[in-house]
């Protein structure tokens, strides 16, 4: 079995909802600046962020007020100096952050890889897949 390597982290996304992708992007862009890997693996809800127009769709986990939640965290991260979505998103490709589309999931809610932006997905994977990035990995988080 392959050693651990603190020198990568990989992340599971398996929600869509804004602050759960922010925090995987916040967490992955933070690796990247301290010199690790930084591995998304998207299934599921996080993988419906990626295709063409769902950046924008998500809404917050919890505390959403009809909508209204979202407005203002927006409000308070751009009051805060916090980086909106995209950019956070344009920085961890830029620092070289990986995103692995999952297989199974696109089979199973029928997403093709048309719809996807081809521009965010690195790779396409299914367990294996993650197993072995997760193997190669000193930190593992799901979200």
């Amino acid at each position: 079995m392959p050693e651990k390597s603190s020198e990568q982290m990989t992340l599971i996304l398996h929600s869509g909802e804004f602050d759960k992708l922010m925090s995987a992007l916040i967490l992955g862009n933070g690796a990247l600046a301290m010199g690790m890997d930084a591995v998304i693996f998207a299934t599921f809800w996080g993988l419906e962020r990626f295709k063409r127009g769902g950046l924008d769709c998500g809404k917050l986990s919890s505390k959403h007020f009809l909508g209204l939640g979202r407005w203002m965290v927006h409000r308070r991260m751009k009051r805060a100096g916090v980086a909106s979505l995209d950019r956070l998103l344009a920085d961890y490709k830029e620092l070289g952050g990986r995103v692995i589309a999952c297989e199974m999931t696109m089979e199973i809610m029928g997403i093709d890889r048309s719809s996807l932006r081809q521009d965010l997905i690195d790779a396409f994977g299914a367990v294996g897949t993650y197993v072995n990035e997760a193997r190669q990995s000193g930190i593992t988080l799901f979200i």
